[in-house]
């Protein structure tokens, strides 16, 4: 199995694989973007803040609107400055 490709589990018991497409960091912390693995149509990534427990790393959901827009500011600017960023081409 990849390393980038974790196992996660929602409210309905029901387990996904996602590909940690990247991880970021913003105000000081971590963040890994997801996509799903079976799921080649989805346009949406999923944002989890990295966490740490006793048992290791976690993904934590995020709490809050601004902590969101954050993360994808600082994820827009990554892709702008690798010249990967293609929402403005594609309006």
């Amino acid at each position: 199995m990849q390393e980038n490709i974790i196992n996660l589990i929602d409210e309905n018991g029901v387990e996904s694989q996602f590909e940690i497409i990247l991880t970021l960091e913003a105000e000081e912390k971590e963040y890994a973007i997801l996509m799903p693995v079976e799921d080649e149509e989805a346009e949406e990534a999923l944002i989890f803040r990295i966490d740490q427990d006793e048992e290791g790393e976690i993904l934590v959901p995020l709490e809050n609107d601004d902590e969101y827009e954050t993360v994808v500011a600082v994820y827009n600017a990554i892709m702008e400055e690798e010249g990967l960023n293609f929402d403005e081409d594609e309006q």
